[in-house]
């Protein structure tokens, strides 16, 4: 079964947006389609406008964080990320990051909170990145790895058995 039918909006793992089974032609059409862009309390996704809803078939999230960029260090450092709808988000507790693991294979599936249950998976350079940034902290009595951004600490997983 394919996931991009006809006649619906669908938006792929890698942030590709479409339409009637075919790619957006145009990056500042996606960009425009995305400043209407909802979910809704049961996680569906719509195009909203005032006099318009058109559902939008999501696969994994509506962005990708595509770019990071660091200020500071420690507790106290900020964390910025560039969406491929070039918005950039800081992270901290109106943006929090999270990290999701698959019940089938363990992998990791990272995100950051855009807007309004609007979230960006992380590219995987982006989520390297981050990792390297890691570091070791007590959480509900166990040690994690985890980054600091505006003094919140978002965990990325389990510490490594030694």
């Amino acid at each position: 079964m394919s996931l991009v039918g006809s006649g619906e909006f669908y938006i792929v793992r890698d942030g590709t947006w479409f339409h009637e089974g075919r790619p957006f032609p145009r990056k500042a059409l996606v960009k425009l389609f995305s400043t209407v862009l909802r979910r809704d309390e049961d996680g569906l996704y719509w195009l909203q406008t005032p006099v318009e809803k058109v559902r939008v078939h999501v696969e994994d999230a509506p962005f990708i964080a595509e770019e990071m960029e660091r200020e500071g260090a420690g507790r106290k450092q900020v964390l910025w990320f560039r969406t491929n709808m070039d918005v950039w988000v800081e992270a901290g507790p109106d943006h929090p990051i999270r990290v999701r693991r698959s019940p089938e294979t363990g992998e990791p599936s990272p995100y950051i909170l855009v807007k309004d249950k609007l979230e960006a998976l992380l590219a995987r350079s982006v989520f390297y990145s981050l990792v390297e940034l890691a570091e070791p902290a007590r959480q509900n009595g166990e040690e994690v790895l985890g980054v600091w951004s505006h003094e919140t600490f978002f965990p990325l997983g389990g510490m490594p058995a030694d």
